[in-house]
């Protein structure tokens, strides 16, 4: 990949200098993994940064009782993994491919020299760390809210992140029942009812292993509603 596309498809790099992108790429190492392949295991948190190319993960939290409970899901141009380079604490976590995904990683050590190197990027790292912050408050104050408006904001969300544009809309990966009941905390017969109610009204449409989202300004009404 060239540093144009590079910095293209990865907002963190938008505002870096070439020769920054220039030297990453040229320690990084690419990885492909097909659907249901567990990418990162717990245990291996902070030894790198991964940055998605393309493709769906899925960050899931490991329980005592063998269960999992999915925390975010995350798509092309994302990354995951600096938190804990960052404060070198431990993670109960695990990265799971939901689709065939490639991704570059770069090790910790070079990752830490990469933000020493460019102050633009030291400055977009921090932009992008409080957006992840504040998504995390919105998360919280949608607690409150109705299943249905929980549900749409989330897809709106993914949409907004990673969705790719159709004749029809938007579209994201389709996400299992329990995955989306996770990330929108709402149960998995609400969101069965509320994505048939959905598709229903024409506002989304489900199939090929996609969500269209079709009906932007009827969703964003929706999503928008006290």
């Amino acid at each position: 990949m060239d540093i144009e596309a590079f910095s293209e498809l990865f907002p963190l790099f938008s505002t870096a200098n070439p020769e920054t992108i220039e030297w990453l790429l040229s320690v990084t190492t690419e990885h492909e993994y097909p659907a249901e392949r567990t990418v990162l295991m717990e245990d291996s948190w902070g030894n790198a940064v991964y940055f998605i190319e393309s493709g769906w993960i899925k960050v899931r939290r490991l329980t005592g009782d063998n269960e999992t409970v999915t925390l975010a899901i995350m798509g092309e141009g994302d990354f995951f993994g600096e938190m804990s380079v960052l404060d070198e604490s431990p993670r109960s976590t695990d990265v799971v491919a939901l689709s065939t995904v490639k991704l570059f990683s770069v090790s910790a050590q070079r990752f830490i020299q990469l933000l020493f190197k460019d102050p633009q990027l030291h400055h977009k790292m921090l932009q992008l760390m409080v957006r992840r912050l504040r998504n995390a408050n919105a998360r919280f104050y949608w607690r409150k809210q109705p299943p249905a408006l929980k549900l749409v904001k989330t897809l709106l969300l993914l949409a907004e992140n990673y969705g790719q544009p159709t004749d029809q809309g938007m579209e994201i990966i389709q996400l299992s029942v329990s995955d989306l009941a996770d990330v929108a905390d709402i149960t998995p017969k609400e969101v069965e009812m509320i994505l048939s109610k959905l598709e229903g009204k024409g506002w989304i449409e489900i199939g090929e292993g996609r969500i269209h989202l079709i009906n932007f300004k009827q969703l964003t009404n929706l999503a928008n509603r006290a």
